[in-house]
């Protein structure tokens, strides 16, 4: 049985969530299957160590539990991306737009160093903006996106769009 197959038959539908007319991919089935979870992570960490990443940035808050695992196995330093208001200290920031209103998200200044290769990653690529947000906080710190890695991607939603100016290596494990 593929990775992507496993995914796709662990992880859980909910319907109407956050808000109705959404069908919410619920990944916490994964979470619960130490055996799933660990070939995740090696499924990643095969598509993702050729390209040599300096550091991995994972997003609030769901791309923290794989990422954490994927920049361990890496041996390389794990940045997290908050919502605004979440770290302490200096911090840089960066608002982009959502379906209604908008969103903040912040990094810690100076964890990347200029010049890294940076990958991105997350637990679901759905539209891509908060994506292309982690992506401008690294390239603020002048360092460049050489990827991005997804536990799964809606690809109805277009998210690859967004994100394919900052890196055309695009990884997603199972793909609706």
């Amino acid at each position: 049985m593929t990775i992507e197959h496993q995914i796709k038959t662990a992880i859980r539908d909910v319907a109407d969530f956050p808000k109705e007319g959404v069908v919410f991919k619920d990944i916490t089935p994964l979470l619960a299957d130490p055996h799933l979870s660990d070939a995740i992570g090696e499924a990643l960490l095969e598509k993702v160590q050729a390209m040599q990443p300096d550091a991995i940035v994972a997003i609030e808050s769901r791309g923290f539990l794989y990422g954490f695992m994927l920049a361990n196995k890496l041996r390389i330093p794990f940045i997290p991306v908050r919502k605004k208001g979440k770290l302490p200290g200096e911090t840089l920031e960066y608002t982009y737009d959502l379906e209604y209103g908008s969103a903040t998200v912040e990094i810690h200044a100076g964890d990347i160093q200029p010049g890294w290769k940076v990958l991105v990653h997350d637990d679901l690529l759905a539209t891509g903006g908060t994506a292309q947000a982690a992506a401008e906080l690294i390239q603020m710190q002048g360092a460049h996106v050489v990827g991005f890695a997804f536990v799964v991607e809606l690809s109805f939603l277009h998210g690859v769009k967004k994100i394919k100016p900052y890196s055309n290596t695009i990884v997603s494990l199972a793909t609706y």
